[in-house]
């Protein structure tokens, strides 16, 4: 008898379900309302074992068959590892561990959207929050991405002089020590922090001239609750009340993960705080990002941090890339970097067939091309196109069965290969150029944060206009490209940047910063360059035009290898907000360029500039 009645009440529960989407069917939209598989608000419960099976049974039922809305009531939901989606994934530009644990796991779909009504969705331990593959028109809208117990611990200094440093870890952070010195803990999973960022209390801007803090926290003692001395941490620059946000540097999940996508939209969606980037796509098509957000919960947020890494990062996608009216702040890297991946040749069998491979550690295991694709042969060490673009035949995986997992290809292409092109000594990569998308990021702030502002590495057009750019504490804007070393592609051949207003960029030095504007690629020969990487005769070149520069420090523009430069109309002031102390002490520096106009800028005095 209590057999049947179980027996029943699954069948009644079922037949509930069904009614409830059956009733919100109107025309060829349907809309599923999400309590009906018994995903309630304020439950604190966890939601991964109701969410991962709603999906599952959504995906089978309406797959194919229109467009089908996913409504959640506002509140909070909470969800753990337990029960959610598990998943080997290789995400680029992140640590390649598997297998993933993913929330809201969507896979081939077509005309989805998930409207959130502006819900909280909290994560905990190790978790992929949301992850698109395969999916064509999906669209995030109204919610918030963050995570109860964050990887990076903050700290507040408590006391600074030449014995060392004494500390106070924030409450939510669950920290201790052990022989091998301090450590902070969470839902499965153990971090050992080396690194860090300072910030001031009162502006949350990262403190000037510190850069990357070195940590060595391996024999602190505690002094209290949540107290810790560090002996061998002494570094001048920190003050008491000073915040520190501590990092392990590892990177294994972004707060969103789009992989083969077409036609994505995300719409008021902020992403409080991921183990990785923000938002990672790689090999998609057209993603339009309306009022983004990789951000704090305003000015009473007790965290002084985001992402771990980039707020925006897109590998090996095409089509269009936009992202408007966002607001990316306190995070670890960029607010937007976008790149091809270069392949380096490994080998070579007859006429029209390269054995390549990719070659950082972070990026690989996905595809790269397939049949019809233009891939363009560099000369790594001066980075110059060698031999003409050639057009993929067939492209398979070298070291493995499939796709997943793969770090070498073997592609044939349709014409004969220049014979120079081998493996010997490392010189060759490979560029598909028709994975590059064009690119407009405008009315956005980026602010307070680490390293730089925006990464454009992509031969299509990008506009960059009417952001605010605000103590990005590196570079505001950098055009970049290398294939020995990230190998992230490629040369830029028309970038537009105006409008735009960078206030006190270069407060500390990373990589790649040598000016407020900085047009680097990595070039290890640049002495035997014949040509130029960035630009080109044909191609409009790079255009800075009416912009506002308001800095405290002499250098505005650094360019290397460009053939092709315009800055103009741009407005430069200066303050005294902090102490110059850049070694560049020119504000315009220009190294092998050719095609160079610098007209009508409105500065205090006349602009310094050297020629190398």
């Amino acid at each position: 008898m209590k057999i049947r009645l179980k027996q029943l009440a699954r069948r009644m529960a079922a037949l509930t379900i069904a009614t409830a989407i059956a009733t919100a069917t109107a025309g060829a939209e349907t809309i599923v309302d999400m309590t009906s598989y018994g995903l309630h608000p304020d439950t604190r419960g966890n939601m991964s074992p109701r969410l991962t099976k709603a999906l599952a049974d959504i995906s089978r039922r309406y797959k194919g068959k229109g467009a089908v809305t996913l409504k959640f009531a506002p509140g909070r939901y909470s969800f753990h590892p337990k029960g959610s989606h598990v998943k080997e994934l290789y995400i680029s530009n992140h640590d390649q561990t598997n297998p993933k644990q993913v929330a809201f796991w969507i896979e081939g779909i077509d005309s989805l959207l998930i409207d959130g009504n502006g819900a909280d969705f909290i994560f905990h331990g190790t978790m992929l929050p949301v992850a698109v593959s395969g999916s064509t028109h999906v669209t995030l809208r109204d919610f918030h991405i963050d995570f109860e117990n964050p990887h990076i611990a903050q700290a507040t200094i408590v006391k600074s002089d030449s014995t060392g440093i004494e500390f106070e870890v924030a409450p939510w952070v669950k920290a201790g020590h052990d022989k091998n010195g301090f450590f902070t803990t969470g839902e499965g999973w153990t971090e050992r922090q080396r690194s860090g960022i300072a910030f001031e209390p009162e502006t949350r801007r990262v403190v000037y001239r510190t850069a990357d803090l070195y940590l060595p926290l391996d024999s602190v003692v505690p002094t209290g609750p949540r107290r810790y001395f560090a002996p061998r941490w002494r570094n001048r620059a920190m003050l008491p009340g000073m915040i520190v946000a501590m990092r392990s540097w590892t990177r294994p999940t972004p707060g969103i993960f789009l992989a083969d996508c077409t036609d994505t939209r995300i719409s008021n969606v902020k992403v409080h705080y991921a183990q990785g980037m923000g938002l990672l796509a790689q090999m998609c098509r057209d993603i339009t990002l309306e009022g983004f957000e990789v951000a704090l919960r305003g000015d009473s947020d007790p965290r002084y941090f985001t992402t771990q890494a980039d707020a925006t990062h897109f590998s090996g996608c095409k089509g269009h890339i936009s992202s408007t009216g966002g607001l990316y702040e306190g995070m670890m890297d960029d607010a937007i970097n976008v790149h091809g991946t270069y392949l380096k040749v490994v080998g070579r069998e007859g006429a029209r067939t390269l054995r390549a491979r990719y070659m950082h550690g972070q990026s690989y295991g996905f595809r790269w091309g397939e049949p019809g694709d233009t891939v363009q042969p560099i000369d790594a060490p001066v980075m110059e196109p060698y031999g003409n673009p050639l057009v993929i035949a067939s492209i398979r995986p070298a070291d493995t069965p499939e796709i997943t997992g793969v770090k070498e290809f073997d592609i044939t292409f349709t014409t004969d290969i220049d014979t120079a092109i081998t493996a010997a000594g490392g010189r060759f990569g490979l560029e598909n150029l028709t994975w590059s998308p064009s690119v407009t990021f405008a009315d956005n702030t980026v602010r307070n944060n680490r390293a730089r502002g925006s990464l454009f590495s992509t031969p299509r057009r990008v506009v960059a206009e009417r952001n605010l750019f605000d103590h990005t504490s590196g570079t505001a804007i950098l055009l970049c490209g290398d294939c020995m070393g990230w190998y992230e592609t490629g040369a830029c051949r028309d970038v537009t940047i105006r409008n735009n207003r960078f206030v006190n960029a270069l407060t500390s030095l990373y990589q790649f910063t040598e000016a407020v504007i900085s047009i680097y690629p990595e070039i290890h020969r640049l002495q035997d360059q014949k040509g130029y990487f960035h630009g080109g005769k044909s191609y409009p070149g790079i255009v800075i035009e009416d912009n506002t520069f308001d800095t405290f420090d002499a250098p505005l523009l650094y360019a290397k290898s460009t053939d092709g430069l315009i800055f103009r109309r741009n407005t430069i002031t200066h303050n005294a907000d902090y102490a110059p102390f850049h070694h560049n002490r020119f504000a315009i520096k220009l190294q092998h360029c050719r095609s160079v106009e610098i007209t009508d800028n409105s500065a205090p005095s006349t602009l310094s500039m050297i020629v190398e």
